[in-house]
């Protein structure tokens, strides 16, 4: 199992990124995918899930509202769209998928500074 986050960089407050995940190594359709972020010093916290198939978002903050993830099973790539970023939203972003046990990307930093 392979995943590959791309898409990171620094922003403004209220800009907007798109991180991407390119998975191998496995069959991607039939895993729920999730992203993950983690700033230094605390503990990785799950941003949002994805379904299998053709994929129901979960989003463990429904009142942020201004991330949406999704999934192109074809090129087995997972995404994270970021809107109206925010500094608190500065940190190392995941991907993850569970099979077994959880498999992690390198991770794609992002951050919000003025």
């Amino acid at each position: 199992v392979q995943l590959v986050e791309s898409g990171g960089g620094l922003m403004q407050p209220g800009g907007s990124l798109r991180l991407s995940c390119a998975g191998s190594g496995f069959t991607f359709g039939p895993y729920a995918m999730s992203w993950y972020r983690q700033v230094p010093g605390k503990e990785r916290e799950l941003v949002a899930t994805i379904t299998s198939g053709r994929g129901t978002p979960i989003y463990p903050d429904p009142a942020n509202g201004r991330f949406t993830i999704s999934r192109d099973n074809a090129k087995k790539a997972l995404f994270l769209q970021m809107d109206n970023l925010q500094s608190e939203d500065t940190g190392m972003y995941y991907c993850s998928v569970l099979i077994g046990r959880h498999f992690w990307g390198q991770g794609t930093q992002v951050t919000v500074s003025s």
